[in-house]
């Protein structure tokens, strides 16, 4: 049987002249070290993420207030609005990723869909300038509701704006990491600095959007609160397209999901064959059959599927190359056999995002019934999600510049911790953040017993800023599992699959939030029986909200043991 032709880039990578890892230029040629990638392409990258983060947020934190305000939508419609919007943001993703790594590569996916997203900010900020696009203003209690067309426009720039997201977040990540050469020592310890700057400018985007945007749209107008966002994001296409000579390439690999599917199908046609030995496994001499990706070793693990690599008298009578439906290269079983190890891993972190939804929905409604006034100023519970922020902020360069070179004398990694560790480390971060918010919890409906305010929905006299210990310990366990998530899921996936992994990754945190919807649900029914006020009732002064802390706290806890077995029992991917 005839072996497939295929030139690999890794044999130009000679005396360290050209990139190890199949990386080419703009023009699809072999790129040197010198003068591209690394460091230098980056702030690129990063002002890209840095400016489209600041045009997301700067339309989302504040999108409910303009649906009720402006579009005069009801409080249940307007939440309805936004959360489907936010979970199909957080979907689009696996189209933009299949799409990246099948055919377009991750430059180009992210060049169309930034065009696509800055076209929805524009729709977007016309919907709220034109007068024609927008409802009259409420004259008393009478407020018209937007007429189908005045919906057309807005929602058209809306989910423009969700598919253009779908096409940067799976691979911008990716695109920045594939600037470091995975074959060079010194550029691998460098991209893990990267993953931290990169979460690190999202966060400065976020921080901008919820306090100087919000403020702006509230204060200034919509048509100028989204116009502002939208230059944003054109300032994010020009530093993109800017950096384009720098860059280094990862060619697509074909399409991951077909590629899974033969691999199934082939083990599935040969159940009955005894998954043989290594050298009846079936690879090609030169190189790898998938474009823009190295060889992988093979494993021991899941060794049914090595059915779909098993060489037998029917393959071996194939005159020129073999049926991908039949029979399939190591590689190719390789990949699906990380993607299912990576399965555990990926699970686990979804209660960790249950937990980080806990930002947005009870630590705010915690925050309303504590005293909201500090000195002369009255401060609004969901600004207290500043403090997480600012958390990150801090926390990245303490990290990169101090916890890793002490982490390293004593690991001997070369990025102080692994990132299995790393994520590790959040998970238990996370545990405390759920303590601490249910201390405060207890603190608080002691006083209120104290003070005879059980019954009465008020505020009681703790101060809202004794909030900040728990905020402060999300954005610390934000930049131990957030961030070793995104290295992990880098690092880990098959070359050919990254921008697919990243959105997998992506997908955990849309997960979390259903996950947190459905846990408040059952503790609403199971709570509420014989007509008890339940742990969360309109009244929190009534309620137990500690409770629900504590069974956070106790989940993530089992989620963590459960991450340690996997963890310790994961085996990394081996490349040539």
């Amino acid at each position: 049987m005839g072996d497939v032709e295929h030139q690999p880039l890794l044999e130009v990578a000679i005396n360290g002249e050209f990139t190890g890892d199949g990386s080419v230029d703009v023009k699809g040629d072999p790129v040197k070290k010198a003068g591209t990638g690394n460091w230098k392409a980056c702030p690129f990258i990063l002002g890209n993420e840095c400016c489209e983060r600041l045009a997301y947020y700067g339309i989302a934190t504040n999108l409910v207030t303009y649906l009720t305000r402006k579009l005069h939508q009801g409080n249940a419609a307007a939440a309805r609005s936004v959360t489907t919007w936010a979970g199909t943001c957080y979907i689009m993703p696996l189209v933009g990723a299949i799409l990246a790594d099948s055919y377009w590569g991750r430059y180009w996916t992210i060049a169309i869909f930034s065009i696509i997203y800055f076209i929805g900010m524009g729709t977007l900020t016309l919907s709220a300038s034109v007068p024609a696009f927008k409802p009259p203003e409420c004259s008393g209690t009478d407020c018209p509701e937007a007429s189908l067309a005045q919906y057309g426009v807005f929602f058209l720039g809306l989910y423009l704006i969700a598919l253009g997201t779908g096409g940067i977040k799976p691979c911008v990540s990716s695109f920045g990491a594939d600037q470091f050469d995975d074959t060079d020592p010194h550029e691998r310890v460098q991209k893990g600095s990267f993953f931290n700057w990169f979460y690190f400018s999202i966060n400065i985007g976020a921080l901008i959007s919820s306090s100087f945007l919000v403020w702006v749209q509230d204060n200034w107008g919509w048509g100028l609160g989204f116009g502002i966002p939208t230059v944003f994001m054109g300032l994010a296409i020009l530093s993109f397209f800017s950096g384009t000579g720098l860059y280094r390439f990862q060619k697509p690999g074909g399409s991951p999901v077909v590629r899974v599917c033969q691999v199934v199908v082939a083990a599935v046609r040969k159940w009955g064959v005894e998954a043989g030995g290594g050298g009846e496994l079936y690879e090609v001499e030169k190189g790898s059959a998938i474009e823009g990706s190295r060889k992988l070793e093979h494993s021991d693990e899941l060794r049914c599927l090595d059915k779909a690599a098993t060489i037998t008298e029917t393959d071996n009578q194939e005159s020129v190359s073999p049926n991908p439906w039949r029979l399939v290269t190591v590689t190719q079983v390789e990949e699906l056999k990380i993607l299912v190890r990576m399965f555990p891993i990926w699970a686990t972190t979804i209660v960790f995002s249950a937990v980080y939804a806990q930002m947005s929905t009870m630590f705010v409604e915690q925050g309303t019934v504590l005293n909201s006034k500090v000195a002369s100023f009255n401060v609004p519970p969901a600004s207290l999600s500043t403090f997480d922020v600012i958390s990150v902020i801090l926390w990245v360069p303490i990290y990169d510049s101090w916890l890793v070179p002490m982490a390293r004398r004593f690991t001997g990694k070369e990025r102080g911790f692994s990132e299995l560790q790393r994520m590790g480390i959040g998970l238990v971060v996370s545990i405390f953040a759920m303590g601490a918010a249910a201390c405060l919890e207890i603190w608080r409906l002691s006083v209120a017993r104290r003070e005879g305010l059980v019954d009465a929905d008020v505020q009681v006299p703790v101060s809202i800023l004794w909030q900040i210990p728990q905020y402060f310990l999300i954005g610390a366990s934000e930049v131990f599992t957030f961030i070793g998530q995104l290295e992990f899921f880098y690092d880990q996936s098959p070359d050919a699959m990254r921008s697919l992994c990243s959105a997998f990754s992506l997908l955990t945190t849309a997960l979390g939030n259903y996950l947190s919807s459905f846990i408040l649900t059952m503790v609403t029914y199971f709570t509420t029986k014989d007509g008890s006020p339940g742990w969360i009732p309109d009244n929190l002064n009534q309620g137990h909200l500690d409770y629900f802390f504590w069974l956070l706290a106790g989940l993530s806890l089992m989620n963590l043991v459960f991450y340690v077995v996997c963890a310790t029992k994961y085996t990394s991917k081996k490349a040539s």
